[in-house]
C-alpha cells in the first residue's frame, strides 16, 4: 500500500526512488563479474562510475523537495551536502589507485591486482576509502542527515 503525503508533489515523489534506482543499476554496467564478463568495458570505467554515482543525489534531492514539509527538504539538503563533499575525498583516494594501474578501465585495473591485492600496499588508502563510503552513505556515524537528537528533543 503506497503511502503518499497530502501536499506532495505526487509525480515528483514516486520518480524520485526510480531515477536513484536506475542509477544505481546502470552503474552496474563497467564493473567486470569475470574475465572478459562485462556488460561496457569502457576506457574510462571509473570517470563513468563517479558520473552515474554523483548524479543519485538529484534523488535525494527530488524526494525532499516534492514531500513539500520543510523538514525533508532539510534532510535532503544535509544528506546531499554530505554526499557531495565526500565524492571528493573518493575521487582522491581512487586516483591512487589509478596511479599505480594507470588506466581508468576496471578491467585493467582487475588484471593489475593478479599478483598481489592493492588492499595490501595501500592499507592506509583503503581505510580512508571504508571511512568515506561510510560517509557517502550516511551510516554510523555520519548519520547526520537523520537528526535524531533533534527530532527527540
Amino acid at each position: 500500500e503506497p503511502i503518499l503525503p497530502s501536499s506532495a508533489n505526487l509525480f515528483i515523489f514516486l520518480m524520485a526512488p526510480v531515477i536513484t534506482f536506475t542509477l544505481s543499476l546502470v552503474a552496474w554496467a563497467v564493473i567486470p563479474f569475470d574475465y572478459g564478463m562485462v556488460l561496457s568495458d569502457l576506457n574510462v570505467g571509473i570517470l563513468y562510475l563517479f558520473a552515474i554515482s554523483s548524479l543519485g543525489v538529484y534523488g535525494i534531492i527530488m524526494a525532499g523537495w516534492s514531500s513539500n514539509p520543510k523538514y525533508a527538504f532539510s534532510g535532503a539538503l544535509r544528506s546531499a551536502a554530505q554526499m557531495v563533499s565526500y565524492e571528493v575525498s573518493i575521487g582522491l583516494i581512487i586516483i591512487t589507485v589509478l596511479i599505480c594501474v594507470g588506466s581508468c578501465n576496471f578491467s585493467e585495473i582487475v588484471i593489475a591486482q593478479k599478483q598481489i591485492w592493492f588492499g595490501i600496499p595501500l592499507f592506509p588508502v583503503l581505510i580512508m576509502f571504508f571511512i568515506s563510503r561510510l560517509a557517502e552513505t550516511n551510516r554510523a556515524p555520519f548519520d547526520l542527515p537523520e537528526a535524531e537528537a533533534e527530532l527527540v528533543a
